[in-house]
């Protein structure tokens, strides 16, 4: 908070004394002058260098005055304008110089738990490790053990070194998009403003991995609605029998769900995926998603996870100034898969796009599974391109689109509901000031070139949509260490200030209904 460097009843002008009006007009007349005053007392004052002399000398004593009547906060204001080296010097980085840029919400403040206290319940091992003890079975096609080995980030990514700096390889894993629920618990058991004691809490945390227990039953063409609710009325029946949760009816309790809001949003038994969100425990828990319902309060969105997890904060400092200066051979970028059993299949046309301009746009068809968990081919294709192409995956959102951002690329997206209705956390108010937004039914019936769009912008356009993207890299990023990083907030520091925002505010009268 800034504060007036003086107080109003401080300024000079209402701090210099004014002149009282004399008492008597007979004085007045005799002060007519410094000369004639020393004239009626002094007869040798008519010489000429000591009237000079003498002048100087009032001149002076003036001048001293008025200075001491300035109050001192008024003079020392100067001291409060930084030096130009300050103000100006991270303007133009180089190659060979480090440049912290990071958007004011995601430097840590020393006291971070200004907001409240977080209290995580231990809950039955079967909603959570047991979960995780039996990945061999969370998957019906193979195995997910590798997936969530390394406390859920996954395997160390193979083929990175000739993409990355060599010394940053081994920040880069193969995450999956979908462990969320893991890397989350993890933080928030060594988080700062964590409490022990539930009478100090301002929130309390479920650590439950509903999106992992669910998902093997979601391809599953026999499975029944009762076994895909059975871990949510497990967590429900024994969350709701606390009497924290029964204080409030869960208006302050909070969980991480690792997969999209409509998988847990079932509305008849034969329909597809959970209907954990549809509970009425669920009514007031907020929720963090990695897709939300935008016309839902308690669903919030949260970043992917993508494979660059940070180890400190010059990590992030060295891989922003890595993308701020890499040169980028192609104009635009796609990398995905045809959905042929969609019609009018947007990724397909855009494909065939891409293909057709080959001199501008680089193409990565992701058939099969070719772009797993962020293959090397991925990053390299996002890191040598100035925009990628982001249409909704097989649901509005898509895991590319952070993947492109991380990478210094410039998003180019068809739906709004793919970023803009999201993740207000995570990214710039202003969708122009970091992405480029097209209909996407004028790229459909021909009447807009996708490469003319992006080539009436210019280079210092560019320069400042990249700038802005780069900034905001980490607050898509989820940091190695379970303390998080030394200074700079990841997404799950933000995340969880967000939570403890929105709780504090909620305790304000008439805000809950």
């Amino acid at each position: 908070m800034m504060f007036p460097l003086s107080n109003p009843s401080s300024s000079p002008e209402s701090q210099i004394k004014k002149p009282k009006i004399p008492l008597d007009v007979r004085r007045k007349d005799s002060f007519r002058s410094p000369k004639a005053f020393l004239a009626a007392h002094y007869p040798s004052i008519n010489q000429p260098r000591l009237c000079l002399f003498l002048s100087i000398f009032f001149i002076q004593i003036l001048l001293l005055l008025a200075l001491r009547s300035i109050p001192r906060s008024f003079r020392h204001r100067l001291h409060h304008f930084p030096a130009p080296v300050t103000a100006h010097h991270h303007l133009t980085p180089t190659l060979t110089t480090t440049t912290a840029s990071f958007s004011a919400s995601t430097v840590k403040e020393e006291n971070s738990c200004e907001f409240g206290e977080i209290f995580v319940y231990d809950l039955p091992s079967a909603l959570n490790h047991e979960v995780v003890n039996n990945c061999d079975e969370l998957n019906p096609w193979s195995s997910s053990c590798a997936a969530l080995s390394n406390n859920g980030f996954g395997p160390v990514a193979a083929g990175i070194s000739s993409v990355v700096p060599e010394n940053l390889a081994a920040a880069w894993y193969g995450t999956d998009q979908f462990v969320t629920e893991v890397l989350f618990h993890n933080r928030i058991l060594n988080h700062k403003c964590r409490t022990k004691d539930p009478n100090n809490a301002t929130a309390f945390y479920i650590p439950f991995y509903v999106g992992l227990a669910v998902g093997k039953f979601l391809w599953l063409k026999n499975s029944s609605a009762k076994e895909r609710d059975f871990h949510c009325e497990m967590m429900l029946k024994w969350v709701q029998d606390q009497p924290y949760f029964t204080r409030n009816d869960g208006w302050d309790h909070f969980l991480t769900m690792g997969r999209i809001s409509w998988d847990f949003r079932r509305s008849k038994d034969e329909e597809w995926g959970s209907s954990c969100i549809h509970k009425p425990g669920m009514r007031n828990v907020t929720r963090l998603l990695i897709e939300r319902n935008p016309w839902d309060y308690f669903d919030v969105g949260v970043p992917y996870p993508t494979g660059f997890h940070p180890r400190s904060d010059n990590d992030v400092v060295e891989w922003q100034d890595f993308v701020r200066n890499r040169n980028r051979k192609s104009l635009f970028c796609f990398a995905g898969a045809k959905r042929s059993k969609i019609k009018d299949d947007f990724r397909g046309l855009l494909l065939n796009h891409c293909r057709n301009e080959s001199g501008s746009c680089r193409v990565v068809d992701c058939d099969g599974s070719k772009c797993s968990n962020g293959t090397s081919i991925i990053l390299e294709t996002f890191l040598d391109s100035v925009f990628c192409l982001q249409p909704r995956g097989d649901s509005f959102t898509r895991r590319s689109i952070f993947d492109c951002m991380i990478a210094g690329s410039i998003p180019v997206l068809f739906w709004k509901r793919t970023a803009y209705d999201q993740y207000e956390w995570f990214l710039p108010a202003e969708a122009e000031s970091y992405s480029v937004f097209i209909d996407r039914n004028e790229v459909k019936n021909g009447t807009a070139s996708i490469r003319k769009v992006l080539e009436r912008y210019s280079e210092d356009e560019i320069r400042r949509l990249r700038k802005r993207v780069i900034e905001y890299i980490p607050k898509f990023l989820y940091a190695r260490p379970d303390e998080g990083l030394e200074t700079i907030k990841d997404a799950f520091d933000v995340a969880i200030d967000g939570v403890l925002r929105r709780f504090k505010e909620q305790e304000q009268p008439g805000y809950r209904w």
